[in-house]
């Protein structure tokens, strides 16, 4: 039996997000959960200045960061699933 995917810890679902937009998958490849936890775990050594690069992105391309942002942001919730409480 598979278990699910789990955000890496001390890892918030923005930083996930920052390393999955700075990456070069892109929304429009249709890329799998499996795909964009492969590129996040990828990017979580290999992406020191995410932070920065997404920054310099919003400055750049304002009128396209929103639409990246908020794909990487479903992305990484939908790939890495929050742990659901019980109750």
């Amino acid at each position: 039996m598979a278990t699910m995917p789990t955000m890496p810890t001390e890892m918030t679902e923005a930083d996930l997000a920052q390393i999955l937009f700075a990456s070069r998958l892109q929304e429009s490849q249709g890329p799998s959960d499996e795909q964009i936890r492969s590129v996040v775990e990828d990017g979580l050594c290999a992406c020191r200045d995410c932070a920065a690069y997404v920054a310099q992105e919003a400055g750049d391309h304002p009128e396209l960061f929103a639409r990246r942002m908020r794909w990487a942001l479903d992305a990484v919730s939908h790939a890495f699933p929050s742990p659901v409480s019980a109750a």
